[in-house]
């Protein structure tokens, strides 16, 4: 027998805005019209950010009759978790849908005592590089500072791993994000405002408390915008995703390449690291037969020579739909062979979360 499906009438539109949208000035005023003392906004922040609270009603020390007007007025967290996966080696992944009903994923990565946030900056990618998830379809909008410092409260917000270093910071009894990687969808220097409004208060003491050099901001190579980073005088890692040694190849692999040329990048990440002193990481995901060869890692040994350069190697995860293949281990450790021995820093990265499409790359906001 077949019963009929019925279906649910659709929700209202939600018109409260998350309180992480809400600045200090704002809330405040709110506040004032209410009778209350300005103070209170930064203890209903504080409860956000250090206490862990994913509801007005968990903010004991605020008054019932206060509790019931915030909740009146505004989402204490503006995302929905649709679908949380862990993976058996303690990564996390969420997808989070916005009251716009768009979606993204945030990713957390715990191993050895670190509690790692990779997150989104844009609903989806336009640098349409072509073996990434992330961009198959476009990009649909950016996010706000509020949504982008909501996924680092959703994340560090999950359960830690079992199994926890010595030195492990802890906020209000619960564990403390230790590093973020603005790896996840989308192209961070693309949202550049937003992002660095969202780390301002991730790496602030009545913030998340992160150090700002625990923060590392992944690019496919926005020469200005690389630039125009270094100039904030914060001391953020930057990773650049190079994928490739020359012009040809790269314009194959990242298409935005063809508008700008590797020149450009290197220059801009040579400005990077002679500003803020800082080592920059170029990333090189390896694809079977097309960047993987002697001849590929020889020519980036030549680009990076003499530079205070790192390559983060990361072969191939794979994408359901995309022609793409890993490389055999041996194929990858002669690729690291061929850069060490010509004196460049690399390190090949170490798979984690793929069981749950959760790696480098993998981000695709499926609900199922």
């Amino acid at each position: 027998m077949v019963l009929p499906v019925l279906t649910a009438p659709a929700a209202p539109p939600e018109t409260r805005r998350g309180i992480l949208e809400v600045s200090t000035q704002e809330l405040q005023s709110w506040l004032a019209e209410r009778g209350e003392k300005p103070w209170r906004a930064r203890q209903v922040r504080h409860w956000l950010l250090a206490g862990g609270a994913e509801s007005f009603d968990a903010m004991s020390d605020l008054s019932r009759a206060l509790r019931q007007d915030l909740a009146a007025s505004f989402l204490p967290l503006a995302s929905k978790v649709v679908r949380h996966l862990q993976a058996a080696d303690d990564t996390h992944k969420l997808l989070l849908e916005w009251p716009d009903r768009h979606l993204v994923e945030g990713v957390l990565i715990q191993e050895n005592g670190r509690r790692t946030a990779c997150v989104s900056t844009q609903v989806g990618c336009g640098m349409g590089c072509v073996f990434c998830a992330s961009g198959l379809n476009g990009v649909e909008r950016n996010l706000t500072a509020g949504e982008i410092l909501e996924q680092l409260v959703r994340l560090r917000n999950l359960p830690a791993a079992e199994v926890r270093a010595d030195h492990e910071q802890k906020d209000a009894g619960r564990a403390r994000l230790t590093h973020i990687v603005v790896m996840g969808m989308g192209e961070p220097l693309a949202n550049l405002d937003n992002l660095l409004a969202a780390l301002e208060v991730a790496t602030a003491k009545d913030g998340l408390g992160l150090g700002a050099r625990h923060v590392t901001i992944s690019t496919v190579g926005l020469p200005a915008k690389i630039r125009r980073l270094a100039e904030t005088g914060k001391p953020y890692h930057l990773a650049v995703s190079l994928h490739a040694p020359n012009d040809a190849l790269r314009n194959r692999i990242v298409p935005t390449n063809n508008q700008i040329g590797l020149a450009a990048i290197l220059a801009a990440a040579d400005a990077y690291h002679e500003i803020t002193g800082r080592q920059v990481t170029f990333e090189y995901v390896l694809l079977r037969d097309l960047n993987d060869g002697v001849a590929e890692a020889r020519e980036l040994a030549d680009l990076l020579y003499g530079r205070q350069a790192h390559v983060n190697l990361i072969p191939f995860n794979d994408v359901a739909g995309l022609p793409y293949r890993r490389p055999e281990q041996e194929t990858v450790q002669t690729f690291v062979d061929t850069l060490r021995r010509r004196g460049i820093s690399v390190k090949v990265r170490k798979r984690k979360g793929s069981e749950i499409d959760a790696a480098c790359g993998q981000l695709r906001r499926t609900v199922t």
